[in-house]
């Protein structure tokens, strides 16, 4: 990953870069669509990107509205965008609010579909028609995820609806009261299939928390039990992490 990898003191100076690359990828106009994604490691991502927007001119703030496309990564079986603990809700709290964007432009799967599976499916195909993605954003999840790409999994991985695994559900049980038991399940999700489609990467770690996965990532060749690993051969791939998350 050399030359490809950005470390910051602290996880303010992270956030504020990762709004300005996300900035910069909407000035260029947007040739293919933005793949997002949730967690409490974008959530001051995406508060500093709407501090950036906000402050532009109305005209220069319009035309970024005009252009947005995005592509969320994932989404729970069984919530949708009333619940909130669904990423429809999330999203909807972190971007459209805020910059008054049409809902429409952040497409999620339904995580209400009658028939998950085929919605994994449908939705790989919305993204293969809008060109695929342009600028991926990641975080790394607890025990190597990326999306709800959960261990094993290869890097041809499609699109799909599966269970989510205990530590999953534990990593994301703040948003549900602290309570694993209370997070759904199952999930529809891209895969890597269509993360590694993409022509850039952004993954984004910060957190002691982190510190032990990130340290597996840098030093152990790509593998199944690993997910996050097959982005190592991904020419676009870049990685930017905050002290802690290196264990400093």
């Amino acid at each position: 990953m050399a030359g490809r990898f950005e470390c910051f003191e602290q996880p303010s100076a992270l956030s504020g870069r990762v709004a300005e690359l996300l900035h910069q990828e909407l000035n260029n106009g947007l040739r293919r669509p933005l793949g997002l994604a949730t967690g409490r490691t974008m959530e001051p991502v995406y508060g500093a990107l709407v501090a950036r927007l906000l402050a532009l001119p109305p005209d220069q703030l319009q035309a970024v509205r005009q252009r947005w496309r995005s592509f969320n990564l994932d989404e729970y079986v069984g919530l949708g965008p009333a619940d909130p603990g669904s990423f429809a809700a999330e999203m909807a709290c972190r971007l459209v609010t805020p910059l008054n964007l049409e809902p429409e432009r952040l497409q999620l799967p339904d995580g209400l579909a009658a028939d998950p599976a085929a919605e994994a499916r449908r939705y790989a195909g919305a993204v293969a028609a809008a060109g695929g993605i342009g600028l991926q954003l990641l975080g790394l999840g607890s025990n190597g995820h990326v999306g709800f790409n959960e261990p094993p999994c290869g890097a041809e991985a499609p699109s799909r609806s599966l269970h989510l695994s205990a530590a999953t559900r534990r990593q994301n049980a703040a948003a549900f009261g602290e309570d694993p038991g209370l997070v759904p399940a199952g999930a529809i999700t891209l895969g890597l299939e269509q993360i590694l489609g993409a022509e850039r990467i952004l993954l984004v770690v910060s957190g002691t928390t982190k510190a032990g996965i990130l340290a597996r990532l840098l030093s152990e060749p790509p593998a199944p039990s690993l997910p996050a690993s097959w982005l190592q051969g991904h020419p676009g791939l870049r990685l930017l992490v905050d002290r802690a998350a290196l264990g400093g």
